[in-house]
């Protein structure tokens, strides 16, 4: 049987990102608790970004469009490693990532659920051929960084609020 992605597990860190245990998905997001996450950037050759739109039958933000991809690593799971299993889950895809930087966010949502992450953020280059998971992806789509960022300010509820935040508190890392 497939696992249950609500109840896999996350690594609970604590400010300094230091691990500080493990907690089942569904109930760190109910309780708000710090965990460590990542966040991907896919890039084609002309420098467009690879936005997907999240499938509107994920646990939040349902529908809203996001980076390329993102999720948890899971107890004992490099980050960079989760990131790269996680591309090909969600989009079929295969890229060799490089680290571009961390960020730390908290949002609650309307459905009771919160994230608070520590979120390592990594670049890529996007490959030629995508397999998108409808469970995960609706749709993906390409944007240059300067039609990203203004249509995120003109209409910021299309967009995940970590996407917002990396377009408005790390610019100059992206």
């Amino acid at each position: 049987p497939k696992p249950n992605p609500m109840t896999e597990e996350l690594i609970l860190v604590n400010e300094r990102n230091r691990v500080v245990g493990r907690g089942e998905k569904l109930a760190v997001h109910a309780a708000g608790r710090l965990h460590r996450a990542f966040s991907v950037f896919l890039v084609d050759a002309d420098g467009r970004i690879l936005l997907q739109q999240r499938s509107r039958k994920k646990y939040h933000s349902g529908g809203l469009w996001a980076n390329s991809c993102c999720g948890h690593p899971r107890p004992g799971e490099r980050t960079r490693q989760a990131a790269e299993r996680r591309l090909g889950e969600e989009l079929g895809a295969t890229a060799r990532l490089r680290f571009g930087f961390r960020a730390h966010y908290r949002a609650e949502f309307a459905n009771g659920l919160a994230e608070n992450e520590i979120v390592y953020v990594y670049f890529g280059a996007l490959p030629a051929k995508l397999r998108l998971n409808p469970a995960e992806v609706a749709a993906v789509a390409l944007q240059t960084f300067a039609e990203l960022k203004a249509d995120a300010a003109r209409r910021p509820e299309h967009y995940v609020f970590w996407l917002n935040h990396y377009l408005t508190r790390h610019e100059r890392e992206i």
